[in-house]
């Protein structure tokens, strides 16, 4: 890969991992006037969540078993299905006021445990999804597999954990 395409994609990869948390963060703070509350959005994204999480498993067969195209397949879905997500959580929060977590003791504190780091790694995990992915479609075959080693179980913790969230939130939604 030349230079130019590298500083291209390092441009790209820097801007996204730095304009999608801030924009999530700032729409957070938008409420959408006299718009009725997508309250049916919680469950299908979650439900996004853990097609994700399986996906990312099988993805993970696949590249093991030698199947590069199911598992590039995979991958481009996965990441698809991630932005959907992000799409859908959005427009719930823009539209819905925040859900209070009513459980107690130790629940409660394995709820915050699970929320606090499930969002402090989506943060992360923006950029290390993106250089994995431009490493393997600029064929970088090498440094692809050693940065999936490490995106791949974060990745699938997230999955995992919006699944997680949701199920421990969802007895509290109005």
């Amino acid at each position: 890969m030349s230079k130019q395409h590298e500083l291209k994609y390092k441009k790209g990869i820097w801007i996204l991992s730095i304009a999608i948390p801030i924009a999530v963060a700032l729409l957070f703070l938008v409420r959408i006037p006299n718009v009725e509350p997508l309250d049916f959005l919680p469950p299908i994204y979650a439900s996004i969540n853990g097609v994700t999480a399986l996906l990312l498993i099988i993805a993970y067969w696949a590249i093991i078993n030698k199947k590069l195209i199911l598992h590039e397949r995979l991958m481009k879905i996965s990441i698809f299905l991630s932005v959907v997500f992000l799409v859908m959580y959005v427009a719930y929060h823009m539209t819905s006021d925040p859900t209070p977590f009513g459980g107690s003791g130790n629940i409660k504190y394995f709820y915050y445990f699970i929320l606090i780091s499930h969002i402090i790694l989506s943060i992360f995990i923006i950029p290390m999804v993106l250089v994995t992915y431009v490493r393997a479609i600029t064929k970088m075959f090498v440094q692809h597999k050693k940065i999936a080693k490490i995106t791949f179980p974060i990745w699938l913790y997230i999955a995992i954990t919006g699944v997680i969230v949701y199920v421990m939130i969802s007895p509290y939604y109005v």
